[in-house]
């Protein structure tokens, strides 16, 4: 069968046989990708870094009845900074699985692997707390992928800010205190978590970074957009448990 080139960011790595990986990566017009890499455990193979985890390579694979076959591949970026800690790694795991979770395709896959990217290169270069880019991911990542929740104003009465807010995490409206104190919701989102949640949501993506929140209103976003993402997939996330411990 013919082969074919595309880029793409490697989410997991799986050990098959003594050699060989079974790589998941996400490219920008397939969208998440099942490939064999052979051999790609030996280090003189010409395969050995590019299927490392979180490389960005450019891949040239042969299609198969159940999975990819990788037939070359060239590094084009590492996020060497990653693994310099814990909390790091974990994150990438957590972002990682994530993307994988939400198999986005076609012009959407393109978008969820250029916010990834994006990510893993502040994580990387450790421009921001973990906390703070766990929920730039998760909040646009969803909103990408069409779960964007109703930010612009309380569903109840209509009011846009003033006082603390409640986001219902599944769903995906607004409350501000008066109206969810009548429904019986404990508010969980103050001005400056209410202010980032609209960012991350509606900023274009050349600024979604661009906003800065105190340590009080990130941990009260964190918790909400992690709620938030728990309500719409499908299922938990392994790395999300561990990821929890080492923020803690």
């Amino acid at each position: 069968m013919e082969t074919f080139v595309t880029l793409g960011l490697v989410l997991k790595e799986t050990r098959y046989k003594e050699s060989d990986r079974i790589l998941t990566i996400l490219t920008p017009g397939l969208g998440v990708i099942s490939a064999s890499a052979q051999s790609s455990l030996r280090l003189k193979s010409k395969l050995f870094s590019a299927c490392g985890l979180f490389c960005y390579s450019e891949f040239t694979l042969v299609p198969g009845r159940n999975m990819y076959t990788v037939r070359e591949a060239a590094v084009k970026n590492v996020f060497h900074g990653i693994s310099s800690s814990i909390e790091g790694m974990s994150l990438a795991m957590y972002l990682a699985e994530m993307a994988a979770a939400l198999t986005p395709t076609g012009q959407e896959a393109e978008r969820e692997l250029r916010l990834l990217l994006n990510c893993l290169y502040m994580l990387s270069e450790r421009s921001y707390p973990c906390r703070q880019l766990k929920a730039i991911y998760e909040l646009r990542a969803l909103t990408l992928a069409g779960y964007m929740p109703d930010v612009l104003a309380c569903a109840g009465c209509g009011k846009y800010e003033g006082g603390d807010f409640y986001l219902d995490p599944v769903e995906g409206r607004l409350l501000c205190a008066d109206c969810a104190e009548k429904a019986r919701h404990i508010t969980n989102l103050d001005n400056g978590a209410l202010y980032a949640l609209r960012h991350i949501c509606l900023a274009e993506d050349k600024k979604l970074f661009g906003f800065k929140i105190s340590p009080e209103s990130l941990k009260e976003l964190s918790r909400t957009s992690e709620q938030y993402t728990l309500a719409h997939l499908e299922h938990g996330l392994k790395s999300l448990d561990f990821l929890k411990s080492v923020l803690e």
